[in-house]
């Protein structure tokens, strides 16, 4: 059974989930400030906070199953460094094709100094709301041309 204080912390981040959508829907101008209240409730109420997600490749094996899997994945409100740790398993935005996702471990987040094993490559620093995904399998090479620093919250 679970506790009356995971049920708490369950609706607290529920609710701040909600008034982050609401807050975003109302910056862009699709809802106005009369009805940003009821969006927060219905996102509240009628919004998901998990959601499955279909996984199918080798770039997470061994940590995850190659041959595809389900699996369950947590929405951030406001994605910061005090919620993601590095070393944790993030679905980020695919470069390539910005409609899918991409199940990759978080290796550094912004301010980490980035070194190249290459002497002719400069040191760099990861600037605001950029980080550094890796796959777990170390046998696939990295596609090239893709770009080493992602966004992790788009």
């Amino acid at each position: 059974m679970v506790s009356l204080s995971t049920w708490f912390r369950y609706a607290a981040t529920k609710f701040e989930y909600s008034l982050s959508l609401s807050w975003k829907s109302y910056n862009v101008g699709q809802i106005n400030a009369r009805e940003l209240s009821d969006a927060v409730w219905k996102n509240f109420f009628q919004g998901k906070l998990t959601f499955p997600h279909w996984n199918k490749g080798e770039e997470m094996a061994p940590t995850l199953v190659g041959d595809g899997g389900t699996l369950l994945v947590r929405k951030l409100p406001f994605p910061s460094p005090t919620q993601v740790f590095v070393g944790d398993v993030v679905m980020v935005k695919d470069p390539e094709k910005t409609a899918d996702y991409v199940v990759r471990r978080l290796a550094a987040i912004e301010g980490y100094e980035m070194c190249s094993t290459d002497d002719k490559d400069e040191p760099f620093i990861l600037e605001k709301d950029q980080c550094w995904v890796l796959a777990d399998n170390e046998s696939l090479r990295p596609k090239p041309g893709i770009a080493v620093c992602l966004v992790l919250f788009l």
